[in-house]
């Protein structure tokens, strides 16, 4: 597959401010909302899938089902167990594909596959991209996130931060989510917004899922269309303290997976189609000039 990378000019920037302007009209905000945008134009990251194996430079694999962790059901109640088998994660004409099967495997009825940079890449503020083709059905939940650095282990979840450019329920197939996790806005009190997608779904072609993060601020975007800006004026509004804004100070890493179950999507339904497959076309990182 051959891939075109680009840089964004000029006409980019003033495209998105379009629809920065444009949300503020929709949305009704202040005159100082929803109004950061940063030239991300560096490209400091490009994972194209060209290969015909996963690059375990830059990737590595959570394996199991959170129980190693300290986490069963990896801390949602999810039900697949990850595995580094290619039958879950392989790369083959141009494309990541991350595949959740029905298959009894360690004392679970669902395998699927989890991967990360975490050692491989990291970092502090820019654009974080993927072109994606998600899977459906009840219960499946693909992701497209980012931690923070942990200090090697001395910093736990939610204090590391949490940014999900992309969570869906695979029983809505035109609604995507974007969420931060911060100590006293994680797991369901997380500070989220969806984007639904007109006329498609995002199981029948690919999408391109992303953020701009910078200090103070997150924009969220599909197919390059701003639909949400996330900052520390979003904790007051919750009540919590702005101190918690935890998205300063370190730097991130990058995670794909597909769960099965848990408490974000409900059980999944064993009677749909397996296996249930996300694939992924690029991941692609800026930073700023």
């Amino acid at each position: 597959m051959t891939h075109k990378i680009f840089n964004i000019n000029k006409a980019f920037i003033l495209y998105k401010a379009f629809y920065i302007g444009l949300l503020c009209i929709i949305t009704g905000c202040d005159p100082d909302e929803a109004q950061t945008v940063t030239n991300f134009n560096t490209l400091t990251l490009s994972e194209e899938f060209d290969g015909t194996a996963l690059n375990t430079s830059l990737w590595s694999f959570d394996i199991g089902d959170g129980s190693a962790q300290g986490i069963p059901g990896w801390g949602n109640n999810e039900q697949q167990y990850y595995t580094d088998r290619p039958e879950n994660v392989t790369v083959e004409d141009g494309v990541l594909k991350i595949s959740a099967r029905l298959e009894t495997f360690e004392g679970s009825s669902y395998t699927s596959g989890r991967i990360l940079t975490r050692g491989g890449f990291q970092q502090k503020f820019g654009r974080f991209e993927a072109r994606i083709k998600l899977p459906w059905g009840q219960g499946i939940w693909p992701a497209f996130w980012m931690l923070g650095d942990d200090n090697n282990g001395l910093e736990i979840w939610p204090n590391i931060g949490e940014i999900d450019i992309m969570e869906y329920r695979g029983q809505e197939p035109t609604i995507t989510h974007g969420s931060v996790h911060g100590p006293g806005y994680s797991g369901g009190n997380s500070i989220t917004k969806q984007y639904e997608l007109m006329n498609d779904r995002f199981d029948t072609d690919f999408h391109v899922f992303g953020v701009e993060w910078g200090p103070d601020y997150i924009n969220y975007y599909v197919d390059d269309v701003l639909y949400n800006q996330i900052t520390p004026d979003d904790l007051e509004e919750e009540g919590i303290n702005r101190a918690n804004w935890v998205f300063n100070d370190r730097e991130f890493f990058i995670l794909l997976n597909v769960a099965v179950g848990g408490s974000f999507v409900g059980n999944a339904d064993p009677n749909i189609p397996y296996p249930q497959t996300m694939e992924v076309d690029y991941v692609r990182v800026y930073a700023a000039d």
